[in-house]
């Protein structure tokens, strides 16, 4: 018996082994390297909280299948919008900068070397308070999210192209997102 599940656990690790599954491939990035985008312009006149953003690890990039890092820089008095995530959890690394950060019920700032943990479905929102712009990394326990980012933007070089209040909740969507008060402004409840 002991030696049939054995063999069964054998076979199944070598068809998974050779199934379809991506395999991660190992990385190297300076500062400046990985895959650059910059976010639409709204109908609705939304200031975002950085123009560009660098997506660095995820199933696109590597193959990662079980993370998501990616970096941005906030300008001074910018503000990300409050939203959540349904199906990751979320750690905000500030390299620079000082930001009031919301985080559920919760709010404080926090300052350059710190960190916020975002659980899954919880809200979170920060914006700089400071004088200069926080150089913000940040990493997702699965990938996700990273399909709401791409298609809120354009590749870095592309013309941006408006974006609407509908589109951006059906691109939340795709990310397995949800941002505060924009079912009501899409006029969708």
């Amino acid at each position: 018996m002991l030696a049939g599940l054995c063999e069964a656990r054998a076979q199944s690790n070598a068809s998974s082994a050779a199934g379809p599954e991506t395999h991660a491939q190992p990385l190297f990035l300076e500062k400046n390297e990985g895959e650059l985008r910059t976010r639409r312009i709204g109908t609705d006149n939304r200031v975002v909280a950085a123009r560009q953003f660098m997506l660095k690890v995820s199933p696109k990039n590597n193959g990662s299948q079980h993370l998501v890092l990616g970096t941005e820089e906030v300008a001074p008095g910018a503000a990300i919008q409050k939203h959540r995530h349904l199906g990751q959890d979320e750690i905000l690394l500030l390299q620079t900068g000082t930001a009031h950060v919301w985080l559920g019920e919760q709010e404080r700032d926090v300052h350059a070397g710190g960190l916020v943990f975002i659980p899954a479905h919880t809200w979170i929102g920060l914006k700089n308070t400071g004088s200069e712009p926080i150089s913000l990394t940040f990493i997702f326990s699965a990938p996700g999210f990273e399909d709401t980012m791409r298609c809120n933007s354009v590749a870095a070089g592309e013309t941006p192209t408006s974006i609407t209040p509908e589109q951006r909740v059906e691109c939340a969507h795709k990310g397995h997102a949800e941002y505060e008060g924009m079912q009501e402004k899409s006029g969708k409840e």
